[in-house]
């Protein structure tokens, strides 16, 4: 392999990356690649964009790290605005660059770009790495067609595989080709200290984690609608690969060696674990990662109202813990695990719509956005999905009185109820104008 492309994507990180350390054996020049879609900001069938100025920031300033921890080792980070499957064979074609390598993607979307992508420039030039999980698909005790139907069944089979060593840091990269990068679209949110993009911020922040004793109390307060240490906060990284599942564990254990394992430290490996198994059902179940019937082929009735789904979306409904999270997701691109479930358990079952018009809100909104995470737990309140249990449906009522007895959150995010529903009813249509 004399010149290698690597194409960056959800594994922006310079350690515990295998597709560098394989592109760091090109024995003439290395090109770092990230492309930027325009498609992302363009709002879809689901009236939401692929990436919203939320995740953009986070994204922007991961690539920002990535491309100083590159330049450190006398690499760059090379930015281009277009669609890959454009930009990569011309990329190859015109610089002599005969081998493209990257991670496995999980998304069906993503995959089968990179399928069209590899019949483009031939098989024998691609290669593909497994990094964004715990473990790679040859370690699983089933075929991916025979992936157990629910977690608790995929968590017993796989809770005894050992967890292989981390890939060894990068330390010398082969030099860069002199390329001129494109400038990004611009980030129109103000920056957030707790929540800033990079393989930088993410290695402080699970260090500031594991410094401290949240860790031994995680599965009292996991739970909670807010608070910094109420939980890992470590999913923004993990989306973006700024951070692997990995390493995550590897830090994980180091602690537990020192300060002792207890039930929430083990309970923070059964998230991880949780994370997991969305991944490979992605993989395994393609397209029906987004159909309205899930993964599970079961059909939910529902309707679609514009003026609820909006509402949700600003958070303007009779529901004052509802608004309150909504408000929080469209104020700081988070929330959560609690608040999520409450806020699609309202979409779902109080306002009666499709589920996937939340998911690709969320898609939208949130920092943390993994497609297999976020499609895996809306299937699963929804009940299409791996729920043995069929829908969640959450009493509001009672989840507030639980999670905000004191009204502290509604009050801080501003969840002020809307008296009514719809603006107009069935009675009122259609609507006549007045002469």
């Amino acid at each position: 392999m004399k010149r290698a492309l690597l194409w960056f994507r959800h594994d922006l990180r310079l350690d515990d990356n295998p597709a560098l350390l394989r592109a760091a054996q090109a024995k003439e020049a290395l090109l770092c690649l990230y492309c930027i879609e325009p498609r992302w900001f363009v709002a879809d069938n689901w009236q939401s964009r692929r990436v919203g100025a939320h995740p953009w920031r986070f994204i922007n300033e991961s690539l920002l790290d990535l491309a100083n921890r590159l330049e450190a080792l006398g690499q760059q980070l090379v930015i281009r605005i277009g669609d890959p499957n454009t930009l990569i064979p011309g990329l190859m074609r015109n610089h002599w660059i005969d081998k493209l390598i990257c991670t496995a993607p999980f998304g069906e979307e993503e995959r089968r770009q990179y399928l069209a992508l590899k019949q483009e420039v031939g098989e024998h030039r691609c290669e593909v790495w497994q990094s964004h999980t715990l473990f790679t698909l040859e370690q699983l005790p089933f075929a991916l067609d025979e992936l157990p139907p629910t977690f608790s069944q995929f968590r017993r089979r796989v809770q005894r595989i050992e967890w292989r060593p981390l890939y060894p840091p990068i330390t010398e990269l082969p030099k860069p080709l002199a390329l001129t990068s494109e400038t990004p679209p611009p980030v129109s949110t103000p920056p957030n200290p707790q929540y800033q993009g990079g393989q930088t911020a993410a290695e402080a922040h699970l260090a500031h984690y594991l410094a401290g004793a949240a860790p031994k109390h995680y599965k009292q307060t996991r739970n909670a609608l807010d608070g910094w240490s109420s939980s890992t906060k470590l999913s923004p990284w993990l989306a973006q690969g700024c951070l692997s599942a990995r390493t995550a564990v590897a830090q994980l254990e180091a602690y537990e060696a020192q300060q002792g394992a207890n039930e929430s430290t083990e309970w923070i490996q059964v998230e991880l674990l949780w994370r997991e198994y969305f991944q490979w059902v992605a993989l395994a179940h393609g397209h029906r990662l987004f159909a309205f019937t899930g993964t599970s082929g079961v059909r939910r009735p529902c309707c679609f109202y514009p003026e609820r789904f909006a509402r949700w979306c600003q958070g303007q409904t009779p529901y004052p813990i509802v608004n309150a999270a909504m408000n929080q997701l469209n104020a700081t691109g988070f929330l959560s695990n609690r608040a999520r479930q409450l806020v699609a358990s309202a979409l779902v079952h109080e306002l009666g719509l499709d589920w996937r018009y939340g998911a690709a809100y969320f898609q939208q909104q949130l920092i943390d956005h993994d497609v297999a995470c976020n499609y895996g737990n809306w299937q699963y309140l929804a009940g299409v999905g791996a729920d043995p249990r069929g829908w969640r449906h959450f009493d509001l009522d009672k989840q507030t009185a639980l999670y905000d007895p004191d009204g502290t959150f509604v009050r801080q995010w501003q969840g002020l109820p809307v008296a009514q529903l719809d603006s107009l009813d069935a009675a009122d249509w259609p609507v006549q104008e007045a002469p």
